[in-house]
C-alpha cells in the first residue's frame, strides 16, 4: 500500500477542512428546512404583492426592483450577483463559516425562486389594492426572513451591510437596517411615486413585525443572563462571533453554596439562535434567561443621549 502524499489532500478532506464534518443531525436538517421554506416565502411575497404593486422594501431586492422596472433584467440574479461583493466584504461579520454558509444558501434560494416563480404567477399578482399588498406583503415577507433567522441564517443585503457600518462606524445594527432600507425606499419614491414609497416604508415596519414574531417572539432588543460551568468558552463565543459585550456578574448557588458566575449581554432579535447554539456547543447544561428590552443604549446600539 503506497499512503498519501504529504501536503495532498482529497476533495473530500478539502471540503471538510473548509465547511466542517457533515451534520445529519435533526436539529441541523430542521434549520436547513426553515431556511428553505423562509426562501420560498420571501418569493411568493415578492411575486405576489410587492413587485406587482412596485413596493419597494428596502435592501438589495429593493434595489433590482427599481433597475428591473427600467432594463427588465431578472430580479433574482440581480439579487444574487449584488450580494456577492456584499458577502465578500461581510465575510467576517456574518457570525462564522456556519452562519455564513447559510446567509449564501438563503441568498441563492431566493434569488433563484424569485426569477423562477415569474412563470407560475401572473405578473400582476393577486391584486390590485396597495393597501392589501402592503399589508399582506410585509406580513408575509417578515414570515419568510423570521424562518430564516430561525434556520440561523440572515438574508443577506441590509443584515451584512448593517454588520458592516456597525463594525467600522459604530452604528448600531437596528439604525443601519433604518438607513439602508430608507435609502432604497426613497429612491423607490424617485423611480415610482411617492405614494409607493410611503407604502414601502410601512412594509418594512409590518415585515419587521412579522419576522419578529415568527423568529422568537415580540420586541425590539433581547437580554440575556447565562449561569455556565463553563463562563470562558461562551464569553469568547459571544465577544467572537456575535461581537457583542458580555458583562460578568458574581453569583452563587443557592442549594449548592457554590460561586456561579453569570454572564450578561443584550443582543438584537436576528441574534438569539445563534447566541442559543453558541451556548449549547460550549455547555450543553448552561442555563439561560432571555428577555426583553424595549431600548438599548450605548456601543452597539443607539447612542446615549438625553
Amino acid at each position: 500500500m503506497t499512503s498519501q502524499p504529504s501536503g495532498q489532500y482529497s476533495l473530500k478532506n478539502m471540503l471538510t477542512s473548509f465547511f466542517g464534518p457533515p451534520d445529519f443531525s435533526w436539529r441541523t436538517i430542521q434549520e436547513y428546512l426553515f431556511i428553505i421554506l423562509g426562501s420560498v416565502v420571501q418569493a411568493l411575497a415578492m411575486r405576489l404583492f410587492l413587485i406587482p404593486a412596485l413596493l419597494v422594501s428596502g435592501g438589495v431586492s429593493g434595489i433590482a426592483q427599481i433597475i428591473n422596472y427600467f432594463t427588465q433584467w431578472p430580479i433574482g440574479a440581480m439579487v444574487f450577483v449584488g450580494n456577492i461583493p456584499l458577502f465578500v466584504l461581510g465575510w467576517r461579520y456574518l457570525g462564522g463559516l456556519r452562519f455564513a454558509k447559510r446567509t449564501a444558501l438563503s441568498v441563492a434560494l431566493f434569488s433563484f425562486f424569485t426569477d423562477i416563480l415569474v412563470f407560475f404567477i401572473p405578473g400582476k399578482g393577486i391584486t390590485d389594492d396597495l393597501v392589501l399588498d402592503c399589508l399582506y406583503g410585509g406580513i408575509l415577507l417578515g414570515i419568510g426572513l423570521g424562518m430564516v433567522y430561525r434556520g440561523k441564517g440572515t438574508s443577506g443585503g441590509s443584515d451584512i451591510l448593517g454588520r458592516i457600518l456597525n463594525h467600522r462606524l459604530g452604528i448600531s445594527i437596528s439604525q443601519a437596517y433604518l438607513i439602508t432600507d430608507t435609502l432604497v425606499v426613497l429612491a423607490g419614491g424617485f423611480a415610482f411615486d411617492w405614494e409607493r414609497a410611503l407604502y414601502g416604508l410601512a412594509v418594512i415596519y409590518v415585515s419587521g413585525l412579522a419576522a419578529e414574531a415568527t423568529s422568537e417572539g415580540s420586541g425590539v432588543f433581547r437580554t440575556v443572563m447565562i449561569i455556565t460551568t463553563h463562563p470562558a468558552e461562551v464569553q469568547k463565543s459571544i465577544l467572537e462571533v456575535l461581537e457583542r459585550g458580555v458583562t460578568i456578574l458574581e453569583g452563587t448557588g443557592a442549594y449548592t453554596g457554590a460561586d456561579r458566575p453569570v454572564l450578561y449581554t443584550v443582543i438584537t432579535r436576528s441574534e438569539v439562535n445563534q447566541l442559543k447554539e453558541l451556548v449549547r456547543e460550549s455547555d450543553p447544561h448552561a442555563f439561560v434567561v432571555i428577555g426583553q428590552a424595549h431600548e438599548a443604549l450605548g456601543e452597539g446600539f443607539r447612542p446615549l443621549k438625553t
